[in-house]
């Protein structure tokens, strides 16, 4: 399955070139080949990719939700079989984020900033590297345009 999500990466490429349907299609046949009850961490990873590849906001956040129901499944040494030293904490900031972001496109600002708030909460199980700096950047973004 890991190969298949790589060969799925593929679709994410697809999209950064604007060829979103492409890589939307791409991914929905891996969640379909995975399924419902197929392993929690391609779950989370996939229902995470497919949300951002959403045209309808509804669908982003149903997709968010999934990712994040996949997460709260996920033992850590589960996900240290993929890399060791991933900790399934990192994943709830923008898993969170995500929401809260979600719910503002939907005209829900109090559901947004209840997440944006889950999301500041678990900051720091990020570690410092560019991913989390981008991820508490794109926090205080929020957090402002929730003002």
């Amino acid at each position: 399955m890991l190969a298949r999500i790589a060969l799925g990466l593929d679709g994410v490429q697809a999209a950064q070139r604007g060829r979103t349907a492409e890589a939307r299609a791409s991914f929905e046949a891996l969640w379909e080949a995975l399924g419902e009850r197929g392993d929690v961490f391609h779950r989370c990873v996939l229902a995470h990719y497919l949300a951002d590849l959403q045209d309808d906001p509804r669908a982003e956040l149903e997709w968010d939700h999934r990712a994040l129901a996949a997460a709260d499944s996920l033992t850590a040494e589960r996900a240290q079989t993929y890399e060791s030293a991933l900790q399934v904490r990192a994943f709830y900031p923008s898993l969170h984020l995500n929401l809260a972001s979600d719910h503002l496109k939907l005209g829900e600002p109090d559901l947004a900033r209840e997440q944006l708030e889950r999301a500041v909460r678990s900051l720091d199980a990020l570690p410092e590297d560019d991913y989390s700096t981008s991820i508490r950047k794109a926090v205080d973004e929020l957090r402002q345009r929730l003002r």
